[in-house]
């Protein structure tokens, strides 16, 4: 029986909320009003309920372009870099009074994603936070926007909240925006758009009902909210998007009230390694397979052979990150190679026992073996 909404707010042990700067900020800077709930919140949770919760939190940017005056968010990178360090401190600094009115510390994680690409890095960066919950203090994380380039940034704190849940293994993603979920059309433009309470599998039809328009001081729409409920429910997490502004709605969802859309996960949690190799890494070639070994993966959790395998698509070596898609050139997921894509081209269609012939060696059956291999669509 798949999770739903009231049996998994009352399994929550760690929960990861994220909060967008639309409901952040107000015309003079930050709103004082909202940052003050959503911390009083966070405290109430963690004293009564005791999860732990890492926060996620946007507004930087906004509260820079508030701060220096700016009529809107800068365009160039170094304008949008200088504009986050002029509004990260003042960020914290309020956060900071915010959670100390009830005896709660707070710790500053700024994180980009080539960070979280190195496994030693990711597992710092996973024990830092288990040390900081264990201490009872919130930590409270951010992209880097300050040194973030197009290659390392994670593009949206919808994006960086959905890789915080899968780091640190947590068992709801909360995020909070200025609307009260998915709707089947803009509720901005559209009256008659209805609310969606609950989504059972994001398919394609989901996903074009996400608006790309987004909100004048963020950077993510509905479309980047669905991108990270996709991450999050393939590894077995659910994930609710809600309306942060709306009074006690952290409260009132713990409390068994049904707000906002409520995204159902697979049945079956992805192990933080294959979490790892399948959200975190970016694909250094492409594996074409046929049918059978597409079923053989999905269906039966096997390894992937050569003999399943159609064509390869770069140029890459032995351990690299590759995706594995289907005929329709749907990605399956993402495997760490046991061959060089050269060799991969070699052996490709033929059975593991004619390896050796080919290669003068056989060092490995399998071109990705399953502990290396992450499924992460298809299902």
């Amino acid at each position: 029986m798949k999770t739903n909404r009231n049996t998994c707010f009352k399994v929550v042990k760690r929960a990861i909320v994220k909060v967008g700067s639309n409901i952040l900020t107000k015309d003079n800077g930050l709103n004082l009003d909202v940052v003050s709930s959503i911390s009083r919140q966070i405290c109430h949770l963690i004293d009564e309920k005791g999860i732990q919760i890492v926060f996620v939190s946007s507004g930087a940017m906004a509260a820079g372009t508030k701060k220096l005056g700016l009529p809107k968010r800068p365009d160039e990178v170094p304008g949008r870099q200088a504009v986050a360090a002029v509004g990260q401190a003042g960020l914290m600094r309020e956060y900071e009074k915010a959670f100390e009115c009830h005896g709660k510390q707070v710790a500053q994680l700024l994180l980009t994603s080539d960070g979280l690409s190195y496994r030693k890095r990711y597992l710092n960066a996973r024990n830092t936070l288990y040390t900081l919950l264990s201490w009872g203090v919130v930590p409270i994380i951010n992209e880097n926007d300050t040194v973030s380039v197009d290659e390392i940034k994670f593009g949206d704190n919808d994006n960086l909240s959905a890789m915080i849940t899968l780091l640190m293994d947590a068992d709801i993603l909360i995020n909070l925006t200025d609307i009260d979920g998915l709707y089947t059309k803009d509720p901005r433009t559209n009256p008659d758009a209805e609310l969606i309470p609950v989504v059972s599998a994001i398919r394609k039809s989901i996903e074009r009902l996400a608006s790309d328009i987004p909100g004048a001081l963020g950077t993510g729409g509905m479309s980047t909210k669905i991108k990270a409920a996709k991450k999050v429910t393939t590894a077995g997490i659910p994930m609710i998007i809600a309306k942060g502004d709306k009074p006690d709605i952290l409260i009132k969802l713990f409390s068994g009230e049904e707000h906002g859309t409520f995204f159902v996960p697979k049945k079956e949690k992805l192990a933080n390694r294959k979490c790892w190799i399948g959200f975190n890494l970016k694909p250094k070639g492409v594996l074409l397979i046929d049918k059978g070994a597409a079923r053989a993966i999905l269906n039966r959790g096997k390894s992937l052979l050569p003999s399943g395998i159609e064509a390869v698509e770069g140029d890459f070596g032995v351990g690299a990150p590759v995706e594995f898609r289907n005929g329709d050139s749907e990605i399956l997921g993402t495997g760490l190679v046991n061959y060089s894509s050269a060799d991969i081209r070699k052996i490709m269609g033929l059975q593991t026992g004619e390896i050796r012939d080919r290669l003068g060696e056989k060092p490995y059956d399998e071109v990705i073996h399953r502990d290396n291999l992450a499924v992460t669509g298809g299902m």
